[in-house]
């Protein structure tokens, strides 16, 4: 896999902030936009929505103002202690996307950019980039999370660390470019192995990052959907869930919660099950069929296939 041409290196546009003064707003603007293109128009127009780079004097009023609050001091400040470097970042996404180009040699290796924003967005990919919001990716006990609890709840800010920066970058990646949803009018099993053939790549190109980690699960989540893995195979069964396509009943197996309502007790169930029992049948299906490449199994479109493939039966 070394011999792959690829070498991660993080642009750190957060850093480049860091020269922003009210007396040379206009001149960043110019040199920031020709040098960053696609993510500096986006980030200040999407990200931290400070206006249109095109309209620069309109633009340097804005920022006049937003690097001139205690908030963006204490927040650039906080990001530069956590991310001294980014050698480790660098070289997990290095490894992740040598793995992506040695099984799929067609695609484009994009600029991996670094800022924040005040906590919008976590990985964003436009044109040619994928954004590293570090903000976002603080540690669960940094100090800005507990104040933006109504808008990120802590079972979602409790993976914003970051040992979740290259599998977060890695999964928007397949999801937004190598394996786009275009669809979402499916049955809850259409949804499921989406959902398991991400997860299946992730396996494949990131060999040495845990499981927990790819899904998003605590370890106790983890092995409360592992103990009861029959138990909600059977379920889905039951309740004639698999080829149900209404998505306000089925989106409580897919979407991100603290938990399962319905199974379990005390709340103490894993959440987002069918995107587990969809990564499950899709694991057995490799197992079953080691001579199916990636491409191969990215390319089957029929969800039936792989669910009789797998001979899945709940574990």
């Amino acid at each position: 896999m070394s011999h792959i041409d690829v070498d991660v290196t993080i642009e750190r546009f957060d850093q480049a902030l860091d020269s922003l003064r009210p007396d040379n707003i206009l001149q960043k603007n110019g040199e920031w936009l020709r040098h960053y293109g696609f993510f500096y128009a986006d980030y200040m127009q999407y990200m931290l929505e400070a206006g249109n780079p095109l309209d620069s004097a309109k633009l340097a009023s804005v920022l006049a103002e937003v690097i001139a609050t205690d908030d963006f001091q204490a927040l650039k400040a906080s990001v530069y202690e956590a991310f001294p470097d980014m050698a480790m970042q660098e070289a997990g996404l290095t490894d992740a996307f040598r793995h992506l180009k040695y099984y799929f040699p067609a695609i484009d290796i994009p600029r991996f950019i670094a800022f924040f924003s005040g906590f919008s967005v976590q990985t964003p990919i436009g044109e040619d980039y994928i954004g590293i919001g570090l903000d976002m990716f603080l540690g669960a006990d940094s100090k800005f999370y507990p104040a933006l609890r109504e808008s990120i709840p802590y079972y979602l800010s409790r993976r914003f660390t970051p040992e979740n920066i290259v599998p977060r970058v890695t999964e928007s990646y397949i999801r937004e470019e190598l394996y786009l949803q275009d669809d979402l009018d499916m049955t809850l099993l259409q949804h499921m192995i989406y959902q398991g053939k991400v997860l299946y790549v992730m396996d494949r190109v990131l060999p040495e990052i845990a499981d927990t980690l790819k899904i998003g699960y605590t370890g106790q989540q983890w092995e409360w959907a592992n103990r009861f893995e029959r138990d909600i195979w059977a379920w889905f069964l039951q309740e004639n869930l698999l080829y149900e396509a209404d998505y306000h009943r089925i989106q409580k197996y897919l979407s991100e919660a603290p938990f399962t309502p319905e199974l379990g007790t005390q709340n103490e169930s894993a959440p987002k099950l069918g995107v587990f029992v969809g990564w499950k049948i899709v694991r057995k299906y490799m197992d079953r069929h080691p001579d199916t490449s990636l491409q191969a199994l990215l390319e089957i479109k029929d969800a039936q296939v792989l669910l009789d493939g797998s001979r899945y039966r709940g574990d």
